[in-house]
C-alpha cells in the first residue's frame, strides 16, 4: 500500500482532491439560488480541471521504472477524477433547496473526464485541464436547436434521457480512458 500512498503524492492527489472541493464548493455557493445544469457543468468542469493537472508524473524516466503496471494506475487515477467530482458535486447539491438528475452529474463527470485523459496524451498531463474546460467554455454559445451536431456540441447542458448526449459522454469518457490507461500522458 506504500506505492499507492507515493503515487497520490507524486501525481498531487490531495491537493488536486482539496482544490476540487473548494472549487466545486465555491461554484455552488455562488449559485446556490438558481443551481441549474448551466452550473453543474461549471462545477464539474472546475472539477476535473484542477484535478487533471496531475495526470503525468514530473519525471518520466523515473515512471517508467516502476514495478507495477502502469495501465491499471492510470485507469485509477482518471476513473478517481470522474468519481470524485461527481460525488462532490452531488453531495453539495444536496445542500440546497434545488438539485439536478444524478444521472446528467454522472454523465457530465463521465464525459469530461474522458476529455481529460486525451488531453493528457495528447499535450501532457499538466495540460488535462485544456479539452474539459474548452469543451465547456464553448458548449453554452452553440444554438441550441433539435439538430444531431448541436445535441452533441451542447452534450453537457442537455437533459437526462437524450440519446445524443448520452453517446456523447459515453464515447468520450471510454476513449479517454482507453487512450490514458494505454499511453498515460505525452511526455
Amino acid at each position: 500500500m506504500r506505492w499507492a500512498a507515493l503515487y497520490a503524492r507524486s501525481r498531487q492527489l490531495p491537493a488536486a482532491f482539496g482544490a476540487l472541493l473548494v472549487a466545486t464548493c465555491g461554484v455552488w455557493f455562488l449559485g446556490r439560488d438558481s443551481w441549474n445544469t448551466m452550473l453543474v457543468a461549471l462545477a464539474l468542469t472546475t472539477a476535473v480541471a484542477v484535478a487533471a493537472i496531475g495526470l503525468s508524473g514530473q519525471d518520466p524516466d523515473l515512471d517508467r521504472t516502476a514495478a507495477l503496471p502502469w495501465p491499471a494506475r492510470r485507469f485509477a487515477h482518471l476513473a478517481l477524477i470522474a468519481i470524485g467530482a461527481g460525488v462532490v458535486v452531488l453531495g453539495v447539491q444536496e445542500l440546497g433547496s434545488s438539485a439536478v438528475a444524478a444521472s446528467i452529474i454522472v454523465r457530465d463527470a463521465a464525459g469530461l473526464a474522458g476529455l481529460a485523459g486525451l488531453a493528457a496524451t495528447i499535450a501532457g498531463g499538466q495540460f488535462g485541464w485544456t479539452l474539459p474546460l474548452a469543451w465547456s467554455a464553448v458548449s453554452p454559445f452553440v444554438p441550441h436547436d433539435e439538430s444531431a451536431p448541436s445535441r452533441v456540441l451542447t452534450w453537457l447542458l442537455q437533459p437526462a434521457q437524450t440519446p445524443a448526449a448520452t453517446w456523447t459522454a459515453v464515447i468520450l469518457a471510454v476513449t479517454g480512458a482507453a487512450v490514458y490507461t494505454t499511453w498515460g500522458g505525452r511526455r
